[in-house]
Order: structure tokens, then C-alpha cells, then sequence
């Protein structure tokens, strides 16, 4: 009892107290290293590795897009077409996830992998960095990053707006000054023969009317049943009716571009067609709601962006 007693008049001294500060000191340090030991590491859009705590960092970055697919179990009546409207995907998008379906047809009791958004799923290399991959695919680094739930690249990634092909597992790469292939412009002009714009790109004042309007592409003058041509390869997105395009075409093509075919008077390929550059998609009718009299194409370019698809001036492609 004695010696508790002195044990206790001591830590009330001077230096009693100090010693008593140091071991809580030490004692508090011992716990929290032992909560936060062994962080995992992450890596960011250039490929450095940095640590980072299991527990908080899940509130900072949103759930990885291929955790987030959802399952659709078709049901007799409905297309592809239909589904992929209900989830606003492409159709083409769902032919990518779903191989079953790549030739455009579904059938009742089949269930669909549904994500998010439009992109693909794509195998990764064991030493690919998101910065390969956005050079790969023409999509941001940080970008894939965040879609991916902030973690290195594994054995699968989910590319936000690359656009899936037949036959292929990848897009093209993004061209560089060395490719020859590398120049913008379309392989094949939409009509026949090239022709003077009846409207042009950008912000126009169309004939009768009273302010100007932003026109997204160009009218292309051509008399009805005029044949219509894919500029460049790639997969039929849609064919049908759309307004104010009328009887419209859209093909996505490689390194997320996009082509649009409206006005027609008549469809000659499908959704889910894959087509090559220069083959007829339709002929030039006046459906829909035309900006200008005369019968002609309305030809526009589009790229993909995080805006969605956004419409280019076709000056520089043709």
C-alpha cells in the first residue's frame, strides 16, 4: 500500500507527470499505426503508385461501372432497339456486352448485362497503365480512372464511350503524325459527287426565317432518290425515324466519331449493320422537318466528348 501510495505522489510531481505524458504519448501512437497499418496502394491517371486508406477512400470515388451493370431479362415483344432505349444505351453498346446478341436479334428468357452508360469492356494487360488506355481509346485518363473506381487496371476496365465493332475487340488507336492514317478526313463524300452546301455549319439564318438557328451540319442539294453512302466504316446505330431528322442514319465509327444520314427518302441497311465505306445507306427524300426547300441530305460529323456526341463542322472532314 505504501509503495502505491508513493507511486502516486510521484506522478502528481513535476517530473512524474512528464514521464506519465510520454508513455500515453507512445501508447496513442502504438494505436493509431496499428488502425491505420498496411495501406493499399493506388494509382492515378500517369501511372504513380501512392498510398491511400482502405476505409475513407471508398467515399471519394464513385462505384466501378461494370459493378454497377444490371441484369434485363427480355421479354417476348421486345427488340434491341427497345431495351437499349429503356436504358438510354446504344444498340451497339449492348451487342458489345452481350455477345449473344451481336447479330442484332434478342429472343424472350435471354438476360442482358446492362451498364450505366455507353462504352465497352475491354481485357487488360498485366502492365498497362490508364494512360495507355487513353491514349489507346481516345478517352481521358482521369476519366477512365473514376469509371473504374480509382484503382489500377486488373484483368478487365469498362471504357466510357468507345464505341463497340463486329469483329473486333478494340476501336482503332488514336492516330498520331506518324500514322498515315492519321488525316481527318472521311474516306468516301455522302453523295455521288461533291456539291455546294445549301446550309452551312454553325449559326445560320435559314430561308424564311425570322432569327438565326445553330445548324449542326450541312444540306447537301440532291435531287430525291439520289443515293446516299456511308463516308467511312463502321456499325449502324440507328436507322429509322427520328425528328426532326425524318428517316435519319447514324454510324459510329473508330476513334469515337460519328456520321448522321437524314432526310432520307428510303433505308437500305439495319441497326447493328456493320458497313463499309461508300456503300448506299439509303436515298435522299424530304422527310422530317428540313431547314430548307429544295431536297437534300443533311450530313453531319459528330465526336464523342463528355458532353456526349458533339456536332463537328464537316468542312474539316470532307
Amino acid at each position: 500500500m505504501k509503495r502505491v501510495l508513493n507511486l502516486w505522489q510521484w506522478s502528481r510531481s513535476p517530473s512524474g507527470r512528464w514521464w506519465c505524458g510520454l508513455v500515453l504519448s507512445c501508447l496513442l501512437s502504438v494505436s493509431l499505426g496499428t488502425i491505420h497499418q498496411s495501406p493499399t496502394l493506388a494509382q492515378d491517371p500517369g501511372g504513380r503508385s501512392f498510398p491511400r486508406m482502405t476505409s475513407p477512400r471508398e467515399n471519394l470515388c464513385p462505384p466501378s461501372a461494370l459493378s454497377r451493370v444490371r441484369s434485363h431479362t427480355v421479354a417476348p415483344g421486345e427488340t434491341l432497339e427497345a431495351i437499349a432505349e429503356e436504358y438510354d444505351l446504344f444498340p451497339t453498346t449492348l451487342m458489345g456486352m452481350n455477345p449473344q446478341v451481336r447479330n442484332g436479334v434478342v429472343r424472350p428468357g435471354m438476360r442482358l448485362r446492362i451498364p450505366p452508360y455507353d462504352g465497352i469492356e475491354v481485357n487488360v494487360s498485366p502492365d498497362d497503365l490508364w494512360s495507355d488506355l487513353a491514349e489507346e481509346y481516345n478517352v481521358r485518363a482521369d476519366v477512365l480512372f473514376e469509371a473504374n473506381n480509382c484503382n489500377p487496371p486488373t484483368d478487365v476496365a469498362f471504357i466510357p464511350g468507345a464505341n463497340w465493332y463486329p469483329y473486333r475487340d478494340t476501336p482503332d488507336p488514336t492516330p498520331t503524325d506518324d500514322d498515315p492514317g492519321a488525316s481527318p478526313v472521311l474516306a468516301e463524300y455522302p453523295l455521288p459527287s461533291p456539291v455546294e452546301p445549301l446550309l452551312g455549319y454553325g449559326w445560320v439564318l435559314p430561308p424564311g426565317a425570322s432569327s438565326v438557328v445553330f445548324h449542326s451540319g450541312w444540306d447537301l442539294p440532291a435531287t430525291v432518290e439520289t443515293p446516299v453512302r456511308a463516308s467511312e466504316d463502321g456499325i449502324v446505330a440507328f436507322a429509322g425515324v427520328q425528328q426532326p431528322y425524318g428517316n435519319l442514319v447514324v454510324i459510329n465509327h473508330s476513334r469515337g466519331r460519328q456520321t448522321r444520314y437524314a432526310h432520307l427518302a428510303s433505308l437500305d441497311v439495319e441497326q447493328g449493320e456493320f458497313v463499309d465505306a461508300g456503300q448506299n445507306l439509303g436515298t435522299v427524300g424530304r422527310t422530317g422537318t428540313p431547314d430548307v426547300p429544295q431536297p437534300h441530305l443533311h450530313f453531319e460529323v459528330r465526336n464523342n466528348s463528355e458532353l456526349g456526341w458533339v456536332a463537328q463542322n464537316p468542312d474539316t472532314y470532307l
